[in-house]
């Protein structure tokens, strides 16, 4: 009899050492996927931040004119203005365009706003309307797929529309432009 409790109670002690390694075997996957989707969250949210430091560089380097110097810091500002602080926004129709493509057709649709600065510049714009639409026409449509899909890339043509337009006003001035809809397809 006491040899038969003596297996029996070494059986249970194998089964609990098994059952005990079998957790932390559990355990150690566990923490290992956990740590795993932390580094692979950060690499891919990263990537945005290490785009813009490496182009900063690049930026710095480069002897920027002194518009291409202006729009940058205009893009700048537009990030960190509050809203209290934007102006009047003065919306366009939604325009429809075809992206410059080898690959095949690839069609831009967008909407946008223009802050204003300026009294009389809203009546200046009505006036004008047809060469606005136009001229951003031609800016959008001369960008292909890989320049406008990227935040950089919206901020480049923002600020291009932006300086385009405020050489032809002459009653204030255009202080940024808001995208409300930017579809490619």
């Amino acid at each position: 009899m006491a040899e038969e409790e003596s297996t029996e109670e070494e059986s249970q002690l194998k089964e609990k050492k098994t059952s005990n390694m079998l957790m932390i075997i559990i355990i150690v996957v566990l923490v290992l996927i956990i740590v795993i989707g932390g580094v692979v969250a950060v690499l891919l949210m990263g990537s945005d931040e290490e785009d813009a430091s490496k182009s900063a560089p690049q930026v710095k380097e480069k002897s920027m004119s002194n518009t291409s110097q202006n729009s940058l810091s205009r893009s700048n500002n537009m990030n960190s203005k509050k809203l209290k602080d934007i102006g009047v926004l003065y919306p366009l129709d939604t325009f429809t365009v075809n992206l410059k493509s080898d690959s095949g057709r690839r069609y831009l649709k967008t909407t946008l706003s223009l802050a204003l600065k300026g009294d009389d510049l809203s009546l200046e714009l009505d006036a004008k309307k047809a060469v606005l639409r136009d001229r951003i026409i031609r800016i959008l449509s001369s960008k292909t797929l890989e320049e406008v899909s990227s935040k950089k890339g919206k901020s480049k043509v923002e600020s291009q529309i932006m300086d385009t337009l405020n050489a032809m006003i002459s009653n204030g001035k255009i202080e940024g432009i808001y995208f409300t809809e930017f579809v490619i397809q």
